[in-house]
């Protein structure tokens, strides 16, 4: 019985069990490892929005309500999207000041950007909209300025002029200057249009259109390309250009007309 035994157990039997059992593991890492890293992240973005629902209750809700539906002192939050909660909260516009103005101003934000990602997180899962932006939507790489001026100047330039210096609208409204702001911003407020901005969904600018806009902003307002002979007065925006067309304008032709006037009367009496 021991010489059939030792006929029967090969030399190589031990390797081809070793190989077998490490097929064996890889193949259950492989079945189960991906399950665990969704897992994984199911449970992070849960997390993040459980610690979004906290802050939001504490900063947001007595204008939006408990559950985002809005009220009298602030609108419906559901399908906003995390792009609107990014670009309001991160320009310090959101949480408004407690007094009712016109329009909400720029001013320092007092949360951190993993504070704003919880906060995006949350208004997110009450409704789908539009997500953060990644660089690469909204980087230089490929964008075309020229074709980003000519959208620009056909869609933005009547309010924020054609350089984006900002211009004011009516009853005390204005858009504001975009030189200096975050390209993720200006992406985010063309997906969402913020206050009296219109929105720009893909539909009616493609994300490659937006991507040339922001190059082209980048361009005109970079240090590069600033007047040599000092501030020009193009692109001060139509409250200035106006003013300058009614003080030196208007009072040009009246200057004229009362030159005409002495000349005339000095001639009649000659």
């Amino acid at each position: 019985m021991k010489k059939l035994s030792a006929r029967r157990r090969h030399p190589m039997a031990a390797l081809v069990v070793l190989l077998l059992a490490l097929a064996c593991t890889g193949g259950l890492y492989a079945a189960f490892a991906p399950a665990s890293k969704a897992q994984a992240d199911e449970t992070a973005q849960s997390l993040a929005i459980d610690e979004g629902k906290k802050l939001y209750a504490v900063g947001c809700a007595s204008c939006h309500g408990t559950g985002g539906q809005g009220s009298s002192d602030g609108p419906s939050l559901v399908g906003v999207g995390a792009a609107a909660v990014d670009f309001q909260v991160s320009t310090g516009r959101m949480p408004a000041a407690t007094s009712q103005t016109v329009q909400v101003p720029e001013k320092p934000t007092i949360y951190s950007q993993a504070q704003i990602d919880q906060l995006a997180a949350y208004i997110a899962s009450l409704g789908a909209g539009p997500s953060v932006p990644t660089e690469a939507q909204y980087g230089p790489e490929g964008a075309d300025i020229a074709k980003g001026g000519d959208l620009f100047r056909t869609n933005c330039a009547q309010c924020h002029n054609f350089t984006g210096k900002g211009g004011a609208l009516t009853r005390g409204k204005y858009a504001p200057s975009l030189e200096g702001v975050d390209p993720k911003h200006i992406y985010e407020a063309m997906q969402t249009g913020p206050q009296n901005m219109p929105s720009f969904p893909d539909t009616t600018l493609s994300e490659q259109n937006k991507k040339d806009i922001i190059a082209y902003l980048d361009a005109v307002n970079s240090s590069d390309s600033e007047s040599p002979g000092g501030l020009e007065l193009g692109g001060l925006g139509p409250v200035s250009e106006g003013l300058f067309g009614w003080i030196f304008g208007l009072g040009g032709l009246i200057a004229v007309a009362v030159w005409v006037a002495a000349r005339t009367a000095k001639a009649r009496k000659s």
